[in-house]
């Protein structure tokens, strides 16, 4: 079975940064492509980013192009989403999901993790 565990959340002030973590383990990893969704209470689940098996092909939401990049070490078995220039508006349990179909991970991956909080002070 797939577990994906986060980490690096945290408390931030704008402008600042950070790089969330996911490990992957129970199966192979570079069978699964992965991505980065966020959610706020009180609001659906926002789509990130996502990232294809080997990291060829990446695509990131709008809502943070130029800011946000999602990048993977197969070797390592662990995805990143690196967070610059961070907002307050960008505040939100953070979490990794993972599917062996790459278009399948932006609608409705098989597997997610538990989520890692993200806090941007103003």
């Amino acid at each position: 079975q797939v577990q994906l565990v986060e980490s690096g959340g945290g408390l931030v002030q704008a402008g600042g940064s950070l790089r969330l973590s996911c490990v992957f383990s129970g199966r192979t990893f570079s069978d699964y492509a992965m991505g980065w969704f966020r959610q706020v209470p009180g609001k659906e689940r926002e789509y990130v980013a996502s990232i294809s098996w080997s990291g060829g092909h990446r695509n990131i939401a709008d809502s943070v192009k130029g800011r946000f990049t999602i990048s993977r070490d197969n070797a390592e078995n662990t995805g990143y989403l690196q967070m610059n220039s961070l907002k307050p508006e960008d505040t939100a349990v953070y979490y990794c999901a993972a599917d062996s179909s790459y278009p399948a991970v932006p609608r409705k991956p098989d597997y997610w993790g538990q989520g890692t909080q993200v806090t941007v002070s103003s």
